[in-house]
């Protein structure tokens, strides 16, 4: 067992970061001691030691007083380590200082209070910026503005903080992970032509804008027939998602949103014919039905409450995941209502803007409340790519660039064992503008399991 000295001081910060990396991430055993230290003092079985320097929490004595925007890094910095995976460390808090000798390893970066600062995001919290949609915005965060929104650094940490622990006793064995790909998709509409009037717009200005004449007669001829017959309508890809997630030996995670009282909320009818016999179908072929609370469930208990209680009755069993609709997030209060509503797991984390690691990590994680300050019972598996996020928020993104990102950012969470989750909406292969687009879920996952298997 490894017993780790700790500073007096945030110990409630300290405790949870420390057993996220050291329980949940590898596996060890471990026992926590406060005293009067200055640093991080982790003694090993065999008596050797690791000291990592603390360089955020003792600045600030009193409960949460680090809780300030005058606080997050000021000076990120990426320096070469021998314990390092990769070729440098991202320095958030501390310097590269490091020390080896036969029985202790002295190391400067405080890589915990930078995994805190990721996997908590109190930097959501004491920057205010928002978006248009009260959204904190990637180009926002630190990790944007220092270039490595595409790296899991808090990863990058495990592995050099074990790296350090077993280059001092071999004897300790970490927990074994396994790649794992996450298929995810918001059910935001379930029907293109729900009305006569619908997808008029789409066919006039592929006629008026584009000249495009033989998509607008595509446009039309498909709208004839899904008036004719469901079967037909382009939102109908739900038996397509799942048997490209079948072949793959994978189950589809839909996430339904079936009320809401905004311009954004599609607010299907739960009697819809069309929509009982969707839920029936994804139950009947083994698939997961979560939760996609409208626009304004973000900050409101109340209204989060009436959807789940909605959705629970219409497919007659308990849901314990989903996401936020629109990707709206308000750290910590929409964490706190997944927990107060009982939920295991969601997955909201990533930017709507830009693809990459929100929380620095791949790997799932329970969430902390900076403001209880607990470590609460649900789970974070981290959205890593949207859709949308190329082809709405990135549109001189072409097909090619956006298959080889997402190839990139799949490589990156295989080489640390992660789960990748990945958001394609089953309405996106329903517009003209994705036409482009049509081929690349299926050309991922085919590249996927090819080299998984």
């Amino acid at each position: 067992m490894i017993k780790i000295i700790i500073p007096k001081n945030n110990i409630k910060e300290r405790i949870y970061i420390l057993d996220v990396l050291f329980n949940e991430f590898l596996g060890l055993e471990y026992e926590f001691v406060p005293t009067d230290v200055q640093n991080y003092h982790m003694a090993l079985p065999n008596g050797k030691q690791l000291i990592i320097e603390d360089h955020f929490f003792n600045k600030f004595p009193k409960d949460k007083e680090y809780l300030s925007i005058q606080n997050l890094p000021e000076n990120t910095s990426f320096k070469s380590n021998k314990f390092a995976l990769e070729d440098d460390v991202v320095i958030l808090f501390g310097n590269d200082k490091l020390e080896v000798s036969e029985n202790r390893i002295i190391c400067g970066p405080d890589i915990f209070a930078s995994a805190f600062f990721m996997l908590s995001r109190w930097e959501e919290y004491v920057n205010k910026s928002r978006d248009l949609h009260d959204r904190f915005p990637a180009k926002e965060s630190v990790a944007y503005k220092n270039g490595f929104l595409d790296r899991p650094i808090v990863n990058e940490y495990v592995e050099l903080l074990w790296n350090m622990l077993y280059s001092l006793d071999s004897s300790i064995e970490r927990k074994e992970r396994v790649y794992t790909l996450v298929l995810t998709h918001d059910v935001d509409i379930i029907q293109k032509y729900s009305k006569l009037y619908s997808g008029t717009k789409e066919i006039g200005v592929n006629i008026f804008k584009h000249l495009n004449l033989p998509m607008s007669l595509k446009l039309t001829l498909q709208k004839i027939k899904s008036h004719f017959h469901y079967n037909y309508d382009p939102f109908n890809t739900f038996d397509y998602l799942m048997d490209l997630s079948e072949s793959a030996g994978l189950q589809s995670h839909f996430f339904f949103q079936i009320m809401g009282e905004t311009q954004h909320d599609n607010k299907y009818d739960r009697n819809t014919k069309h929509l009982l016999k969707i839920i029936e179908n994804i139950n009947s072929r083994g698939h997961a039905i979560g939760i996609h609370p409208s626009y304004n469930t973000y900050n409101s208990k109340k209204l989060w409450k009436e959807e789940l209680n909605y959705l629970q009755e219409l497919v007659d069993s308990e849901i314990t995941f989903g996401r936020q609709h629109f990707l709206r997030f308000d750290v910590p209060t929409t964490w706190q209502i997944w927990e107060d509503m009982g939920m295991g797991w969601e997955s909201t984390m990533s930017y709507v803007a830009k693809e990459g690691f929100r929380c620095g990590v791949c790997y799932e994680f329970p969430v902390y409340n900076i403001l209880t300050r607990k470590k609460l019972s649900l789970t974070e598996i981290p959205l890593i790519v949207m859709d949308g996020s190329f082809v709405t928020y990135q549109p001189d993104v072409s097909p090619d660039e956006m298959n080889n990102k997402i190839n990139q950012l799949m490589d990156t969470v295989k080489k640390y064992n992660g789960e990748f989750v990945f958001l394609w909406h089953n309405s996106s292969f329903g517009y003209s503008v994705w036409e482009n687009y049509k081929n690349v879920y299926e050309n991922i996952l085919k590249i996927n399991i090819n080299s998984v298997h």
